[in-house]
């Protein structure tokens, strides 16, 4: 069995998703807990972590491709959460939530299913309005906005690559379309073969 990568759109529903395929599988769930493991190896404080964990602002994309030598506090924790990914996926078959995972693992050389999960606008807006407890459409679109944002920023940063884009995954699924339980049967069918 591979070890599963989910990216995801904000509210397309991936740790939802994500859980239960682990939890079918019989395997690991990993996504905050990379957090304290980062914590653990760093002796960053975990809050601090989780607050730079997929944000990149647009000006600091733009310093780093011209001055690409520059190390901050971001990329110790990015090189920190590499080690503590591949560490835990070097355990077995398990599935990671986001952080890069599919493309550092993909370096490392191990066998993995990478899966993008993503959703129409309504049913994105449905998910995050339950997921911060608001009606609010404007609020809603904003979040929605600014995490994806947040993640796109965050990819590219550190694997100068597009998220999203088809050519990094082996799967991609339309999480409105289809359903949660049917994304969940597709991945765990994948991930045996």
């Amino acid at each position: 069995m591979k070890i599963i990568t989910l990216s995801r759109e904000y509210g397309a529903g991936g740790h939802s998703i994500g859980t239960e395929v682990a939890k079918r599988l019989g395997i690991e769930f990993y996504d905050k807990d990379i957090i304290a493991g980062v914590a653990r190896e760093s002796g960053i404080d975990e809050s601090l972590i989780a607050s730079k964990g997929e944000e990149i602002s647009t000006a600091e994309s733009i310093i780093r491709a011209i001055t690409p030598i520059s190390y901050d506090q971001k990329d110790l924790i990015f090189e920190t959460e590499r080690n503590v990914i591949i560490d835990i996926a070097k355990k077995g078959p398990c599935v990671i939530l986001g952080r890069c995972a599919d493309i550092l693992l993909k370096e490392a050389g191990l066998d993995t299913l990478n899966v993008f999960l993503y959703a129409d606008t309504a049913s994105r807006m449905k998910r995050v309005g339950e997921l911060i407890g608001s009606d609010n459409e404007a609020l809603i679109q904003k979040t929605i906005k600014k995490r994806d944002h947040d993640r796109h920023s965050y990819y590219t940063y550190f694997t100068y690559r597009k998220w999203g884009d088809y050519k990094n995954y082996n799967l991609m699924l339309d999480t409105g379309a289809l359903g949660y339980e049917k994304c969940i049967d597709i991945i765990c069918e994948a991930a045996k073969n």
